[in-house]
């Protein structure tokens, strides 16, 4: 009896990702912000732009990129003028145009630092930052920003400070993203990737019918669009409408067949409508494209697990734990698929690793007792039962793990008392079970 709850990946899960999350045209940084092989402050928008003062000169060699010109004489001036908080922006700017993005950070750390009033080095700052994916610092210096006006006045440059807010707020705070991408809205015209990231806050916010009217848009004007394709396909099959998600995604894939987004979307479909084996064919596919991607090996897993083929899914969570070895819910799902080809006395090490990691699962924690029962220990059995108590509520299964560790080790009194409870809580759903918890009955009775 396998009364572990289950602790894979289904195939299913994708429908509660983010459809951009195995996105092969998607990329880490905000609409607005940058292309993928550039920094954010590299945009026109966030560069430094010449003003009367005696920066213009050098801003005006950053402007035509000549940016060992630039620090040949910002150099001399901030040993002047060290607190100069433009001229160690432009200093920043410099280096982050240049890929150098550690000594940027420190040059608009310190612009910020001298005076936290200007617009350019906040923004600069938050832009680097989320493209490093430090969320929390880049949100506050963006919020910063954005409180603030450029100087000279650029609509552009604050509107694109606002999208970065809107992109990194989407998951966390989707009100507060609505209303940043609402506010650079009013700054710039409304763009392509502007309608995606209202549909994306909107399925935050659990809006489908605003996210689905958003990527409907978005196919009106761009009809081979991947990320609307799949961000479409995914809420009509989390509403079960298959058949007005099947053209989407198959159409799609006539166009790319190798597109790891698509094949993804066409797993889940497959799955959804029972197609199994299709499904994990797929899926193979899509693990041959991405190997090292997790959420495709955990998809895939789950897959094998479901088509019975129980030694790849095993080989499957080797290969996660070897890369993650702290993961408490891949040794646990592991140790169930251990479970369930018998080999108890394997899976035993992986759930004990795993309540160590987080002893706050109960999951692990069953899988604790019930690998100890099958290999005869049952004071371990006990323990691991006693932990799980305090984290979730009894079940037929757990009551039928205390009785027989109690019954093991005659402690017949608990043995007898946890028999009963096991009968009343089961009622006819554990045959087997129940008709030897009636026979032990019988036997301590005499």
């Amino acid at each position: 009896m396998n009364f572990l709850q289950p602790l894979r990946i289904s195939l299913l899960s994708l429908f509660v990702l983010s459809p951009l999350a195995l996105s092969a045209q998607s990329n880490q940084l905000p609409p607005g912000s940058s292309e993928p092989d550039q920094t954010p402050a590299k945009q026109q928008s966030a560069a430094p732009q010449p003003t009367d003062g005696p920066l213009a000169n050098i801003e005006n060699e950053i402007e035509q990129k000549h940016f060992d010109q630039a620090r040949t004489q910002l150099d001399p001036y901030l040993s002047a003028h060290p607190d100069d908080a433009r001229a160690l922006f432009d200093r920043g700017y410099c280096d982050d145009a240049e890929d150098k993005s550690e000594q940027a950070l420190t040059w608009y750390r310190k612009a910020v630092a001298a005076d936290p009033n200007q617009f350019e080095p906040q923004m600069a700052l938050g832009l680097l930052l989320a493209q490093q994916n430090s969320t929390d610092d880049a949100v506050k210096a963006l919020q910063a920003a954005v409180a603030l006006e450029p100087n000279p006045p650029n609509p552009a440059a604050k509107a694109q400070a606002y999208r970065t807010l809107a992109r990194l707020l989407e998951k966390s705070n989707p009100d507060d993203a609505r209303d940043a991408l609402l506010a650079a809205l009013k700054l710039t015209p409304e763009t392509t990737d502007d309608t995606l990231l209202t549909a994306s806050i909107a399925e935050a916010e659990d809006d489908d019918a605003v996210a689905e009217q958003a990527y409907r848009q978005v196919l009106k004007v761009e009809p081979e669009n991947g990320t609307a394709i799949s961000g479409l396909a995914h809420l009509l099959i989390a509403q079960k409408k298959f058949d007005e998600a099947a053209p989407l995604v198959h159409s799609a894939l006539l166009r790319d067949p190798d597109d790891p987004a698509l094949n993804a979307q066409y797993a889940a479909l497959l799955a959804a409508q029972g197609k199994d084996d299709e499904a994990t064919a797929t899926l193979e596919k899509l693990h041959t494209l991405k190997p090292q991607d997790r959420q495709v090996s955990l998809m895939l897993a789950d897959s094998y697990v479901s088509a019975g083929a129980l030694d790849k899914a095993d080989a499957l969570y080797a290969a996660l734990i070897a890369a993650s070895p702290n993961d408490a819910d891949l040794l646990s799902a592991r140790g169930q698929v251990l479970i369930e080809e018998q080999k108890n006395a394997e899976a035993l090490p992986l759930f004990q690793q795993a309540v160590k990691l987080a002893p706050q699962n109960a999951d692990a924690w069953s899988g604790v007792a019930f690998a100890a029962s099958k290999t005869g220990n049952p004071t371990l059995e006990l323990d691991a039962l006693a932990a799980r108590s305090k984290l979730a509520p009894e079940t037929p299964a757990t009551y039928f793990l205390w009785a027989t560790a109690h019954d093991k080790l005659h402690h017949t009194k608990q043995a007898v008392e946890y028999y009963r409870l096991f009968l009343s809580a089961a009622q006819g759903k554990l045959p087997d079970e129940e008709w030897q918890a009636k026979q032990r009955l019988a036997l301590l009775a005499k």
